[in-house]
């Protein structure tokens, strides 16, 4: 065990001594060693409150921390400081990132794509469906799904994106020795050798209330959207979503039925501009354009080897013609396409006309086209 990691879990232990506070002494002094080599009247100027100071300095965060050492090593938890390569970079961009990351699976899944989705703990039939659905198409086709591991719309969420053999991430609002709700627990094992379990929390840290709205902002926080999927009036899913719209994340909403108190949530993020989703294809088309190419890509050439070509068998010479042109990112104006492609104006504009029926290319404003997913 490093002596910074050593002091980093004994900060972390610190009752009532945030994260943001921590970030503040870390940048001061650098190295978290230093801190506990410091004097309770500097620490005082720093902004630490003088109770705060004389606990810091009282040896009980240093036994604190050999505690927890010993605990994530019995169970298998890695530890995972704010200042490793390993940590989620989108994770470190959030106003408040925890110090210290607690972590049971393949820590390599965190640096893949995340996509969160969230929602009721007493979701519908209906909620639960689409839930499930959006997990299994996203994780079928690369990206790794966060959620809270909640009763409802998070556990499907999770079971979705097994189902796909796809990637799943668990954010925790205990320690990880301690799986809430205790039914999960298989579901749990499972996430674990797919993806993995977070949690900020030590070992030993029970799931009170008080933790889960302050795990929330880690579920948006290593995520480039989030999508909210069932969720009432009061539902936890919208602080989450609230703080992907704060960290600069895209918010996606799933409507609903307008006379069910579970669909208020979203809804209500809808009307305030949130993406309305149908499909795992609204979600896409906003993400970054490395992640949306290479997910296009994927989908062009599982067609090609269903169909035995690029585009099909369902498409004609000059319909395929016209797709390879077209992005799914970047429209071209018919001028464009009508350069490129070497077809007369009038086949242009009947090839577009039938790729559309086919929703395969969209018509933007100013007759500018792109590929459709």
């Amino acid at each position: 065990m490093s002596e910074e990691v050593l002091a980093l879990l004994a900060l972390s232990s610190v009752e009532g001594l945030g994260c943001r506070t921590i970030h503040r002494l870390l940048d001061h002094f650098k190295d978290p060693c230093l801190i506990f080599a410091s004097t309770r009247d500097n620490l005082v100027r720093q902004g630490v409150p003088e109770p705060l100071a004389a606990s810091l300095l009282s040896g009980k965060p240093r036994d604190a921390a050999g505690q927890t050492w010993s605990r994530c090593q019995q169970d298998g938890i890695q530890i995972v400081p704010f200042r490793d390569s390993r940590y989620p970079g989108l994770l470190k961009e959030i106003y408040d990132p925890p110090v210290v990351l607690y972590i049971k699976g393949e820590i390599a899944t965190l640096q893949r794509p995340v996509i969160a989705l969230v929602g009721s703990r007493h979701p519908t039939p209906y909620g639960l469906n689409a839930a499930e659905r959006l997990a299994r198409d996203l994780a079928g086709r690369g990206l790794v799904i966060a959620s809270g591991m909640a009763r409802g719309i998070d556990s499907a969420s999770h079971r979705g994106a097994l189902s796909a053999r796809g990637t799943t991430v668990a954010v925790l609002g205990s320690g990880l020795d301690l799986i809430y709700p205790r039914e999960n627990q298989k579901l749990a094992r499972q996430i674990e050798q797919s993806g993995c379990l977070i949690s900020e929390f030590p070992p030993g840290t029970p799931p009170v209330p008080q933790n889960f709205p302050v795990r929330n902002r880690i579920i948006s926080g290593i995520s480039l959207g989030t999508c909210v999927v069932e969720a009432a009036e009061f539902s936890g899913s919208l602080i989450t979503a609230r703080l992907a719209l704060e960290q600069g994340r895209e918010v996606f909403a799933v409507p609903g039925n307008i006379t069910s108190k579970n669909s208020f949530g979203p809804n209500l993020w809808i009307k305030q501009g949130a993406k309305l989703v149908q499909d795992w294809k609204d979600i896409v088309e906003e993400l970054p354009r490395p992640v949306k190419e290479g997910i296009c890509q994927q989908e062009l050439e599982a067609a090609g080897q269903r169909q035995g070509n690029l585009f099909g068998d369902a498409f004609t010479t000059l319909e395929k013609r016209v797709l390879e042109l077209l992005t799914n990112d970047e429209a071209l104006h018919v001028d464009q396409l009508l350069e490129s492609s070497g077809l007369s104006s009038s086949e242009l504009l009947a090839t577009l006309s039938e790729l559309e029926m086919k929703d395969k290319v969209r018509q933007l404003r100013g007759k500018y086209f792109v590929r459709k997913f």
